[in-house]
């Protein structure tokens, strides 16, 4: 036998009841049809999942981790059945680090005026395409190079780059920081999600190179002092973290920030966002807060 959803909504309705009578009640069977379905799902997984009574049900060691395992599921199948017959009410922009930087709450806010029925979801996922390629979102802000045989994607603007430095590291009082200069430092980069590669400087002229596992070990890292880093503007409006200054960078090319979409497969709303995002972009810009 094959697990299904209803063993699983029989289980969640006796722990939320506390009882089988109450429980279909609730779930409009018969008290002896929760039962056959509760025993089934602990034939399915090969434990016993409540501790019954005469006067009480309570789930045993192995029931409460089914049981949250048993929410998260039956709340996804729920949503995935209500997106499908009511159509599109949410969009989920995925990215790796830094979301848009300081336009990120004016996107969000935007975004609720002009389409109040799709909801707006911002996730981040470490993967180079921002949760795309894994299925976590509908768009990506991306700020690397992809797969353009599977995705496609729209430029919405640039950013400049600035080194990221500890606050006891002398480059921390400059007003700003050459790429030539960086050349002398340990560089930290992000080797999946990163927007930092030895491309930036001659083959025969590069820094030292290191890798760190995520955006807050890189901050850590950086902060600790030893290493710079060299991060989009973005990075600056996100993750201002105590112990590291970001200093201007000279020298180097902006970075490209783009959003990115399933070829095949895109949201309704796609170009709504675009559309947006580049408006955002568009707008003068502030001095990034340090």
């Amino acid at each position: 036998m094959d697990l299904e959803l209803r063993h699983l909504r029989a289980l969640v309705a006796v722990a939320d009841a506390g009882s089988f009578t109450d429980a279909a009640i609730e779930l409009g069977v018969s008290q002896a049809a929760v039962s056959r379905t509760l025993i089934a799902l602990e034939d399915v997984l090969g434990v016993r999942l409540l501790h019954r009574t005469s006067r009480s049900v309570l789930p045993t060691t192995a029931g409460v981790q089914v049981l949250t395992r048993a929410r998260h599921l039956l709340a996804d199948a729920d949503e995935l059945v209500l997106e499908a017959t009511t159509g599109h009410t949410r969009l989920r922009i995925g990215h790796a680090w830094a979301a848009m930087g300081r336009r990120t709450l004016a996107f969000q806010r935007q975004w609720a005026e002009r389409y109040p029925d799709v909801e707006l979801r911002l996730i981040r996922t470490h993967s180079a395409t921002g949760g795309l390629a894994e299925g976590h979102c509908d768009l990506a802000v991306v700020r690397t190079a992809f797969d353009e045989r599977r995705f496609a994607g729209a430029v919405v603007g640039s950013e400049r780059r600035y080194c990221a430095v500890s606050v006891t590291d002398p480059w921390a009082s400059r007003r700003s920081i050459s790429l030539d200069d960086v050349l002398t430092r340990t560089v930290l980069v992000d080797r999946r999600t990163g927007t930092t590669t030895v491309d930036l400087w001659p083959r025969d002229r590069r820094p030292k190179i290191e890798y760190s596992q995520d955006v807050d070990d890189w901050l850590a890292a950086v902060a600790g002092g030893g290493h710079v880093g060299i991060t989009p503007e973005s990075t600056v409006a996100q993750y201002r973290r105590e112990g590291v200054k970001f200093v201007p960078l000279r020298g180097a090319p902006p970075i490209d920030v783009r959003l990115v979409w399933r070829r095949h497969d895109p949201h309704p709303l796609t170009h709504a966002a675009v559309a947006l995002l580049t408006d955002l972009y568009r707008k003068p810009a502030r001095p990034a807060r340090r």
